[in-house]
């Protein structure tokens, strides 16, 4: 009776499915959103890299209308612009700073210098992973009247 049933038990596969997803799936789930947390990053920091495009365009455009912006004002429309649209980030995790350097580059034009930041929110908080600080930095060069 006993032989019968450890044969029968040895033979039944009705469970195997169920026991090889137990021990891959928390893997190949912990893959499949650190994949879209890569995503995400990168999708976030082209909004940098953009955001810092538009405030560089905005700051060229007022200098040739002879509106001389100060670093503050430059700041403020960073911030805005990623708060609307397409960007969209939230306000809570971006920081913009314009500064002007020192050592102004280049005779006959005023240097600023834009840091955008933005902490990535991750969904990866159940492996001990916490928000992704990106950072990008450019200059903007405005010719002086």
């Amino acid at each position: 009776m006993m032989k019968k049933l450890l044969t029968s038990l040895r033979r039944n596969e009705t469970a195997a499915a169920a026991v090889e997803f137990a021990l891959i799936g928390p893997a190949f789930l912990t893959m499949f959103l650190g994949i879209a947390q890569v995503g995400m990053g990168m999708q976030q920091y082209n909004a940098l890299r953009s955001i810092s495009a538009d405030t560089a365009r905005f700051a060229v455009i007022n200098y040739q209308k002879s509106n001389l912006l100060t670093a503050i004002q430059l700041q403020d429309y960073a911030d805005n612009a990623a708060q609307s649209a397409p960007y969209g980030l939230e306000a809570n995790r971006f920081t913009s700073f314009v500064s002007t350097p020192v050592t102004q580059r280049v005779v006959g034009a005023a240097e600023y210098q834009i840091r955008v930041t933005y902490r990535v929110r991750t969904w990866l908080g159940i492996i001990g992973m916490s928000d992704i600080p990106l950072t990008y930095t450019r200059p903007i060069f405005v010719l002086t009247p």
